[in-house]
């Protein structure tokens, strides 16, 4: 199971492309599985942990979906709305969240025990689960950031927070259709992040690549040190094809059209 969850990270990029390409994002699951497995795409927790809890279930996996509320940097809360799918997922008699979609920093490499306080060390980061009482909330602790290429020092795309808070849920299960006004939503609302960012992550064994908007960065992590390395740079337009296909493996049918407004998204 462990094993499902971190292939998965490492081959298929959380992105939000298909909303800058022209084109609609549909939770459907054939929809899907033909979008991610047979054209080489990726896709947003709508997509990806939607996928992903279908084939927890086919593998004979007992597994509910959940809906979470993404914490906003600039409320200072969680948002109001039922943004993010993720899935609970029973391993051995005990209950874990999986969440194969976030991206980023902040991407779990492996299903979380579901046990509050506990710090879950993996490979390269310090994630925990809080049980607040009407909610659970997951966080985690990160490490200072070194961003190698200094006219991006001060970029708001770089997270300096030392204890970041991911998003918090409940544990009532949901259906696909509990989603279904929230994903149009996110895709049309002038004020949602999809649409203020083009977004394209992918992780790899010692960090994730990114391409928000036409800032393409590189993340290593570096634990033993204490710092996570960021390797950024601006791409042209004409770059923006041959950096999907080489670096995201990603084919797109329609033609990008870059987008970074402000928001509060951080790598």
């Amino acid at each position: 199971m462990k094993l499902i969850h971190k292939l998965h990270i490492l081959s298929i990029p959380f992105e939000n492309l298909s909303i800058h390409c022209g084109e609609r994002i549909i939770t459907d699951l054939e929809v899907i599985f033909n979008k991610v497995v047979r054209s080489s795409r990726g896709g947003w927790c709508l997509e990806n942990n939607f996928l992903f809890g279908w084939v927890l279930r086919e593998m004979g996996y007992d597994t509910t979906t959940l809906s979470s509320r993404v914490f906003n940097s600039i409320l200072n809360d969680f948002g109001p709305l039922h943004s993010h799918l993720i899935n609970k997922v029973i391993i051995d008699g005990k209950p874990y969240i999986t969440d194969v979609s976030f991206g980023v920093s902040s991407q779990v490499r492996e299903p979380l025990e579901l046990i509050s306080g506990k710090d879950q060390h993996q490979a390269v980061e310090v994630f925990r689960l809080l049980d607040k009482g009407d909610i659970w909330v997951l966080e985690k602790t990160a490490r200072k950031p070194l961003v190698v290429n200094p006219e991006f020092a001060k970029s708001s795309l770089v997270n300096r927070k030392e204890t970041k808070q991911i998003y918090c849920f409940t544990l009532e299960t949901r259906e696909a259709k509990h989603f279904l006004d929230n994903s149009h939503k996110l895709q049309t609302d002038l004020a949602s992040l999809f649409t203020n960012k083009s977004i394209c992550t992918l992780q790899t064994p010692t960090g994730f690549k990114a391409l928000i908007g036409w800032t393409y960065s590189e993340v290593t992590y570096k634990p033993d040190e204490g710092v996570d390395v960021l390797d950024m740079r601006d791409i042209t337009d004409d770059e923006i094809e041959q950096i999907l296909k080489e670096q995201f493996n990603v084919k797109l049918s329609n033609k990008l059209k870059p987008v970074c407004n402000k928001s509060f998204y951080t790598l």
